[in-house]
């Protein structure tokens, strides 16, 4: 279970290729220029959600209160229909400068019909309960650039592929590195992560454990005050084993971003990640549609208090 969906050092030629041009989007986003090496002013910015999915280093002031509603859908497989959504509900509180704690729930909803593989079903339910932890290391006002470490343990009760019933436990780590590029214009992210965890499918008692490392690139410009729009690029790896053993399937998305501030303390922000490239274990066909969806599209709400 992860916020991308799914809960070996040495590569063959075309995951090498995926991973490099995955790879090749993130790298500019930390690297240049950037009178990045002097201490940054304040911009008056949260780059927390201005690149998509990926997500920028800052956690708010010490005692800020903010709610945030997420809306995560997959969109179609290779045949058939097929819809998820994962609305996700944190209540985020800033304990110190650089610690946050998170508590959230997600509902959720199912409609698929005619898919390999995939049972038909229509569904909608609790999906998921966790809490986020994040400690900023470096923020990138002073240093550098911003590091953020995210923990987010959880329990889920259904599959977010399948839709099917499950019980599951499971983690989710990950790096949340940004930069201002451009000063108080183009601002960069990197996200290293993993996420992994057990699970079984209720009225059975075979447990199965899965993972998922990812990284994802972006770039955001600001064409105006606290309205950005950008790209972003995710490589994801999915594993049968809480390691890198196993390995079943890996995807390419590329898609654009926005952010912008509705008033002083309502901000909207989203993307839509196509994937563009990938390959199932077992499967000659393009694309990993076994394992992903071939849109993923994200839409969010916050609201500072």
């Amino acid at each position: 279970m992860t916020s991308d969906r799914r809960a070996v050092a040495r590569f063959s030629s075309p995951r090498r290729s995926l991973l490099a041009a995955a790879l090749f989007g993130a790298s500019v986003v930390l690297g240049g220029p950037a009178g990045a090496s002097e201490p940054s002013h304040d911009d008056g910015l949260d780059t927390e959600h201005i690149f998509g999915i990926t997500m920028g280093s800052d956690i708010g002031e010490k005692g800020e209160f903010e709610m945030e509603l997420e809306t995560f859908s997959g969109i179609a497989k290779r045949y058939g229909t097929y819809f998820s959504t994962a609305t996700h509900t944190h209540f985020k509180y800033t304990v110190t400068d650089n610690f946050r704690v998170a508590p959230g729930f997600t509902f959720g909803s199912h409609r698929i019909r005619g898919v390999e593989g995939l049972d038909t079903l229509s569904e909608a339910n609790l999906h998921e309960a966790s809490v986020e932890m994040r400690y900023k290391v470096l923020d990138r006002h002073r240093d550098p650039f911003g590091l953020t470490v995210n923990f987010e343990p959880g329990w889920a009760g259904v599959d977010p592929t399948s839709g099917r019933r499950t019980e599951a436990w499971g983690t989710v780590l990950s790096l949340l590195m940004d930069k201002e590029i451009l000063k108080d214009k183009l601002f960069g992210a990197v996200n290293v992560g993993w996420s992994g965890g057990t699970s079984r499918e209720l009225g059975t008692r075979d447990w199965a454990r899965d993972s998922e490392w990812a990284i994802h690139g972006a770039l955001s410009y600001q064409f105006r005050p606290l309205t950005l729009i950008g790209v972003e690029t995710r490589y994801l790896r999915s594993y049968g084993t809480l390691g890198l053993s196993d390995f079943r399937g890996e995807a390419l998305y590329i898609g654009p971003t926005f952010h912008m501030m509705l008033s002083k303390v309502i901000g909207l922000s989203g993307t839509w990640n196509h994937q563009v490239a990938g390959k199932a274990v077992g499967d000659p066909r393009s694309l990993d549609l076994t394992n992903y969806e071939k849109n993923q599209v994200l839409l969010r709400l916050t609201a500072h208090f």
